[in-house]
């Protein structure tokens, strides 16, 4: 429960982002959408086709292992100096149970799937079930095992001299959500990533996808308000960074939510997002408000 001012991230009493996962967003348009962007450090590459696959024949794996400012290393294959050798692992994942091919040791490096190998007799045939998972976003983890980052990545703009997605201006550049099949809702697509790296331990995951959110642009309210939904939905309570993200969005786009029916919608069934929205307001509020003297 938010009973104190978020921290810095997903601070709500500035218009800047503040640390790691924070929203800023320009001036709403007029059809109810509207562009958020924020500051990005981490490189990540383009996902895979629809059939099974390895990742063997498009894992170029780098000499060195790239680190975050924490220190915290990417997964990158056993073998730095040439492509994993180890037994292929088949992957059933999501309801139709679409097929993908990885490495055992790349899978290992995840902590959900070395714990699985540990103590799993399902792996023994070196076949495992997921039937739970997203195919579009599996792809992204096993890319991110792979290489330490998924598509499209961000890169530095030299001229800004600030972060931006790869291919952001081009056309056919990777979508910025995904309708889940077993909901029929649409979901930000690194909101989805986010969640299911919190499902594998996978922390360096979430933390590009926590940044990548902030140059996502020209989302709608309903698919906005939808992923703030499932990101309250599929996080703990101990985890706030996506939480925070999103209700510092929502103030900041204020303007533009409370035309929206879909927010009305929304706050009509409740939830704790709502409880915590309205703490957020009211901390925003306070910070623009003159303090008085007794305070």
């Amino acid at each position: 429960m938010y009973n104190r001012r978020p921290s810095t991230t997903g601070s709500f009493s500035s218009n800047k982002p503040s640390g790691s996962g924070s929203f800023s967003s320009n001036k709403p348009s007029g059809t109810g959408s509207f562009s958020s962007k924020g500051k990005s450090t981490k490189a990540i590459s383009k996902s895979s086709s629809n059939t099974k696959r390895s990742f063997r024949d498009s894992a170029s794996i780098t000499s060195s292992r790239r680190a975050d400012k924490t220190g915290q290393r990417s997964p990158v294959s056993p073998s730095t100096e040439s492509t994993p050798t180890s037994p292929i692992v088949t992957l059933c994942v999501g309801p139709a149970g679409r097929l993908f091919a990885c490495h055992e040791d790349i899978l290992k490096t995840c902590p959900f799937f070395a714990g699985l190998f540990r103590n799993s007799s399902e792996t023994k045939n070196r076949k495992v079930q997921l039937p739970d998972d997203i195919p579009e976003v599996f792809s992204c983890v096993l890319e991110f095992l792979y290489k330490g980052d998924y598509y499209p990545r961000l890169v530095s703009n030299k001229k800004t001299n600030a972060s931006e997605l790869e291919d952001a201006t081009k056309k056919g550049s990777a979508e910025a959500a995904i309708t889940v099949e077993q909901t029929g809702k649409t979901i930000m697509k690194d909101t989805l990533i986010y969640c299911t790296a919190e499902k594998y331990g996978l922390e360096e995951l979430k933390r590009i996808a926590l940044k990548k959110q902030g140059l996502r642009t020209g989302m709608q309210c309903a698919t906005i308000l939808s992923s703030a939904r499932y990101a309250y939905e599929n996080t703990p309570d101990s985890d706030s960074k996506l939480r925070a993200h999103y209700l510092a969005l929502i103030v900041r786009s204020r303007s533009t939510f409370k035309r929206s029916g879909t927010m009305q919608m929304e706050m009509e069934k409740g939830g704790k997002m709502f409880f915590d929205l309205f703490v957020a307001m009211a901390n925003y509020i306070e910070d623009l408000s003159p303090q008085s003297p007794g305070r």
